[in-house]
């Protein structure tokens, strides 16, 4: 069995790094080797070797995640890149896929989509490093733009977890009905993902008492990102 890739987490909050840790934990064929909170450190520890891949915020405190990848290009490092940030201006997006960011990935998400995207990753890189040849075209066309098979439980959708993800990070405390709403979807629809979300502790469950009767609803937070 191949050693597990090891990562660099570079995030400046703590939550969302230790967050980011657990995740990379947890995935089969990966192990979290560092967590750097600045910009500076990030170059400091990938100097020391020992790095396969750098799960990278944009936004640090002592400069851009992408100003990183230059640098460490510039310095000869050619360790793998992948985005994971709440940039979501095209030119940042465009700009990272020009200096060679292999996956970019959207602030807040749910953990089923970095396993997807560090998933696709590590096959296409392990193919590349056997020795692999392409067979024709589509092949081709795949490796360069990979679809990423969602492999949330059967019944949920993958798209559908990201954009309820993205609701519980816009605003804190929503309830089914809420996102049902937003989503166009049913409030039993939108129960089963929040219920998910929660079952997998990315998200927390409250009561919300609205004055109006004596039932409490039930109000969903994201708890996992910042």
């Amino acid at each position: 069995m191949p050693d597990p890739l090891r990562v660099l987490v570079v995030e400046d909050d703590p939550v969302a790094a230790e967050a980011h840790r657990t995740y990379v934990d947890r995935l089969p064929g990966f192990a979290c080797v560092g967590i750097a909170g600045t910009a500076g450190r990030a170059l400091q520890l990938l100097a020391r070797g020992g790095v396969d891949v750098v799960l990278l915020d944009m936004h640090l405190p002592d400069g851009h995640g992408l100003d990183v990848v230059r640098r460490m290009r510039a310095l000869g490092n050619q360790t793998d890149v992948v985005a994971v940030t709440s940039a979501r201006e095209v030119a940042a997006v465009e700009a990272a896929a020009r200096i060679g960011v292999v996956q970019y990935v959207l602030k807040p998400f749910a953990f089923e989509t970095l396993r997807d995207r560090l998933s696709a990753y590590a096959r296409r890189r392990r193919a590349a490093e056997s020795g692999q040849v392409v067979a024709d075209q589509d092949e081709v066309d795949r490796l360069l733009h990979p679809a990423t098979v969602s492999s949330v439980p059967k019944g949920l959708a993958g798209s559908v977890l990201d954009r309820v993800v993205q609701l519980l990070g816009n605003r804190e405390g929503w309830t089914a009905e809420e996102v049902a709403t937003s989503l166009g979807t049913s409030r039993i629809t939108a129960r089963r993902y929040l219920e998910h979300l929660a079952d997998q502790g990315q998200a927390l469950r409250t009561q919300r008492y609205d004055g109006r009767s004596g039932r409490p609803k039930v109000e969903y937070s994201w708890v996992s990102e910042s």
